[in-house]
């Protein structure tokens, strides 16, 4: 399912895709029609989720990796989104601010966009290096954006992509604001103590093997929080667990295991 989309997503123009995407959405929803599971995105129950994930060797020893039924079947919403929403709905201000925040989505998703979008206090800009769902192109090692110029980042699951990530990271902590945050999210290994990378592995399928997946160039380890604050982040983690009993994130289809990455800015 996740790869027939993202071959899609590439191969069709950006409103013919989300067309499609939206008719299939509708067609799925009335086949898993229930109320044992619902959408915090799009708002919608079910009696099933989807299967998303990759349920290879690497993929299993990650946090929230493998095989796991949590993809909404109506907007296509996936668990690491969904809790992003919930935080930033529960533990932020942003939705009900008077004063509009500026806000950078990286590599945006359809659902959670539309979503971030239809809120006033909210002045959105997505971004990302080739798809056709975001505002413009921005290309995360070298942000087109002056300093000090977004009150919030989303970057989620991107910089696993990224082979100079540490640029990276420096730009997204260059264009925040002082007193902002950025929620900067990657899969992370249960088992490494440091990162892995390797930059002489450059075939596709020498990448899945070693990383969990074709367009991967590394598996962050436990020092990520380190490399975060290594180009200035200041590092808070949010674990749902914390606001949100067994029964509720189940039924809300969020990944018991994932922690949030709040890297911030200070004033």
């Amino acid at each position: 399912m996740r790869r027939i989309g993202l071959f899609l997503k590439k191969l069709l123009p950006g409103n013919f895709y989300i067309k499609l995407l939206h008719l299939y959405g509708f067609f799925n929803s009335l086949f898993c029609f229930g109320s044992k599971y619902k959408c915090i995105l799009c708002g919608r129950s079910f009696r099933k989720l989807l299967p998303t994930g990759i349920n290879n060797e690497v993929a299993l020893s990650l946090v929230g990796g493998g095989y796991r039924l949590t993809l909404c079947p109506f907007c296509f919403s996936a668990d690491r989104e969904r809790l992003v929403y919930h935080y930033l709905k529960n533990k932020t201000s942003i939705f009900k601010s008077e004063i509009k925040f500026k806000l950078l989505h990286i590599a945006p998703g359809d659902s959670f966009k539309k979503v971030l979008r239809s809120y006033s206090s909210i002045d959105y800009i997505s971004g990302d290096i080739e798809s056709s769902l975001a505002d413009i192109k921005i290309d995360i090692t070298d942000i087109k954006f002056d300093d000090n110029y977004f009150d919030v980042i989303i970057c989620n699951h991107v910089l696993e992509h990224v082979a100079d990530d540490k640029k990276a990271m420096r730009e997204l902590f260059r264009v925040l604001k002082p007193g902002g945050f950025a929620i900067l999210q990657v899969p992370i290994s249960k088992k490494l103590t440091e990162t892995f990378e390797d930059f002489s592995i450059t075939s596709p399928e020498e990448r899945e093997k070693q990383f969990g997946q074709k367009d991967h160039v590394r598996i962050y380890g436990k020092d990520y929080k380190e490399r975060l604050e290594n180009v200035g982040f200041g590092v808070e983690l949010y674990d749902v667990k914390k606001d949100l009993n067994a029964e509720e994130i189940k039924r809300y289809g969020l990944n018991v295991e994932e922690i949030l990455y709040i890297g911030r800015k200070s004033s």
